[in-house]
């Protein structure tokens, strides 16, 4: 099993490549035959990174807004 994780963790795409395929799963667009040319190319290392990144810039906006939202006074 460590080899393969090994050859995972070695595979080509670039990181921009991987946030993009991120980013669709984020909004949930995504082809069938699209997400199996991600699981077979995409290094699950930039994966993961990808992912933690992308949650925490989601919640950041969140919050913003919702401070955005409330300080302007709409909410009251």
């Amino acid at each position: 099993m460590s080899e393969d994780l090994k050859q995972a963790a070695e595979r080509p795409l670039s990181f921009v490549q991987t946030v993009k395929a991120v980013a669709w799963s984020f909004v949930g667009l995504r082809k069938g035959a699209g997400y199996q040319q991600d699981v077979q190319k995409l290094n699950p290392v930039h994966v993961i990174i990808a992912g933690v990144i992308g949650a925490a810039l989601f919640v950041l906006s969140i919050v913003f807004l919702v401070r955005w939202v409330v300080g302007s006074g709409v909410a009251t």
